[in-house]
């Protein structure tokens, strides 16, 4: 399994990849067919790289300040930053994706829920964002659409434990719903 993934990280791409670059197609493939719960957490974690990577140096420097702040339960300055990289960027899909995560965090689901379908629109295998996007659903009491979301996320990555665990859970409240 470790040879596989050193192959599918040698694949030639443009430099500055994120959303859409094809480096990311066969970490998707990968996993989706692996059964190895570790060579599935690199996979995850390569994919996070490549989603935070952007060609500018100023937007990379202003999302670490935005993801330590975030880190640091400071969502206000989070936001902010993260505010600064969507600005910088706008075809950034993990800037918005972080954005929403903050606003979320501040309790503003319905600017989250924006954040998130522009995100989505960007980078539709953003198996965070659907995460996010079920868990914004879920606060506003949309059971059904969060879990579509869940499910969504799920087909792209099944080795999302919590988010399984969640819509698992979700699905006996709604088959009960529907039992009654």
């Amino acid at each position: 399994m470790t040879l596989l993934l050193m192959a599918l990280l040698t694949i030639v791409a443009p430099a500055g990849a994120g959303q859409g670059c094809v480096r990311l197609d066969p970490l998707f493939q990968a996993l989706r067919a692996t059964t190895d719960a570790a060579y599935a957490e690199s996979l995850e974690e390569h994919i996070w790289d490549l989603w935070l990577e952007n060609p500018n140096a100023e937007t990379l420097r202003v999302m670490r300040a935005g993801v330590f702040s975030f880190n640091n339960d400071e969502y206000a300055a989070a936001l902010t930053a993260f505010d600064t990289v969507v600005a910088l960027d706008p075809t950034y899909a993990e800037g918005w994706n972080k954005r929403a995560a903050a606003h979320y965090m501040l309790g503003q689901n319905r600017a989250a829920l924006e954040d998130l379908r522009r995100a989505l629109r960007l980078e539709p295998r953003h198996f965070g964002a659907l995460t996010e996007l079920g868990l914004v659903y879920l606060a506003e009491g949309q059971t059904d659409a969060a879990l579509k979301a869940f499910d969504a996320a799920l087909a792209i990555n099944p080795h999302l434990v919590k988010v399984r665990e969640q819509a698992d859970s979700l699905r006996r409240v709604v088959y009960a719903g529907l039992a009654l």
